[in-house]
């Protein structure tokens, strides 16, 4: 059986991604901050704790590693008095730096599967989309982008393959009641995704429905 691994799994996208790949046969371990409901305890931004359950899971091949957990905390921030530093800091802790440790703990276990990386970015991550506000989670989102395709490189000699990809304007906390589509729509709509990522397409950035994204 196929092994998964998805964090941020605790609700939205995340919690509709450990359905399906459930449904698809895949055995998938899901995490959150706090390990709670069947969930294994992951601070992305935290190395020991990224460590630790990579330590826990050694013995495991990983055939798909979903980077999915992210923080949008300065959706509605003015330009001329708000975005502390602190602000930057968290978000690209978790955004950024958690991607690049959880990528990097698994590794071996990656090698192992010659598996596959998918990193859940944004279309805020393309330059030519770029309407103003929310600055850091842009930032954030593009510098996952520019990880996930540098990662496609480095990687690819090992047989393991990265795509980056848009999950859509979802009906969760973060994209709000009036979104475009529901958590489960875009879960099956990134696991065909997943399914089709190959070393031929890797390093790609594709929206949650198959159509190639611009950088």
């Amino acid at each position: 059986m196929d092994t998964a691994l998805i964090t941020g799994a605790s609700r939205g996208i995340g919690a509709a991604l450990k359905s399906e790949l459930g449904t698809r046969g895949y055995e998938v371990t899901g995490t959150s901050t706090r390990g709670a409901d069947g969930l294994l305890p992951l601070d992305v931004k935290d190395p020991q704790s990224v460590s630790g359950l990579a330590s826990t899971l050694k013995d495991r091949p990983l055939d798909l590693l979903v980077c999915n957990a992210g923080l949008y905390l300065d959706k509605g921030q003015a330009l001329e008095t708000d975005y502390p530093a602190d602000m930057w800091a968290e978000e690209f802790a978790v955004n950024v730096t958690g991607v690049f440790l959880t990528v990097q703990a698994f590794l071996p276990a990656l090698r192992a599967a010659r598996g596959k990386i998918a990193i859940i970015s944004s279309q805020m991550a393309s330059h030519t989309r770029a309407p103003g506000g929310s600055y850091i989670y842009r930032a954030s989102k593009a510098a996952a982008l520019n990880l996930g395709r540098n990662l496609a490189s480095d990687l690819k000699s090992d047989g393991i393959s990265v795509g980056i990809y848009h999950p859509g304007w979802v009906q969760t906390d973060m994209g709000g009641a009036s979104a475009e589509i529901t958590p489960t729509m875009a879960a099956t709509g990134l696991a065909d995704r997943f399914a089709e990522l190959s070393l031929t397409s890797t390093g790609c950035f594709l929206t949650w429905d198959g159509h190639p994204h611009a950088y």
